[in-house]
């Protein structure tokens, strides 16, 4: 590996670095409450080096949360081959669930956390990934009308319905609001819940 090529990868993992630890504080202190210095003490760097990466805490959090909903992307796109629509979105459901609870920072950041929101305003034009995500799922439920698999309702209607659930559920985890069932039992019980409810909209 040559010189330029050592100074890149170091240059990608410095800048990784900086993004996990910033996902962390943003959600253990509140993103108001983060400094460019409280970034940098997590990873022993001077707020200098951030810098060098970032102009604001602003722009750090936008490059958490696009890079966040890009891994989701990958995550749920990984079943698009699966023929039958109505099989693709529950193992989605399956997906999305498994995604929440092994990325919890990053799903509060994506999708209960405020903070993200006025950053996205910001920078509307270049953020795309998001609605990504949710046109896989639409695009999903139109096929399922489509073919006569579910009963015939308002494509946005179902499909909003159909993630509102989904992250509910996943609220629910996220801020540990489930403790009052056995540890062992909150998997099958969420994976279950989804079974019921395509069994809703199913014809």
């Amino acid at each position: 590996m040559g010189v330029n090529e050592r100074k890149e990868r170091e240059k990608t993992e410095l800048r990784e670095l900086i993004l996990e630890a910033a996902t962390h504080v943003f959600v253990h202190e509140g993103y108001e409450k983060t400094s460019i210095r409280s970034i940098a003490e997590r990873i022993e760097y001077s707020a200098g080096t951030i810098y060098n990466y970032f102009k604001d805490k602003n722009e750090i959090l936008f490059a958490i949360h696009e890079q966040a909903f890009e891994k989701f992307l990958a995550v749920l796109s990984s079943v698009s081959d699966v023929e039958n629509p109505l099989e693709r979105i529950r193992q989605m459901g399956y997906l999305y669930l498994k995604f929440v609870f092994e990325n919890q920072e990053l799903y509060d950041l994506m999708f209960i956390d405020y903070a993200p929101m006025d950053c996205i305003k910001e920078n509307a034009a270049s953020w795309e990934c998001g609605m990504q995500n949710h046109i896989l799922l639409r695009n999903s439920v139109a096929e399922c009308l489509e073919k006569g698999l579910i009963r015939p309702m308002d494509i946005d209607l179902a499909t909003f319905m159909i993630w509102s659930q989904m992250h509910g559920m996943a609220s629910l985890v996220i801020r540990d609001r489930l403790s009052m069932f056995e540890k062992d039992a909150i998997k099958p019980m969420l994976n279950a819940v989804i079974e019921q409810m395509l069994a809703l909209y199913k014809i």
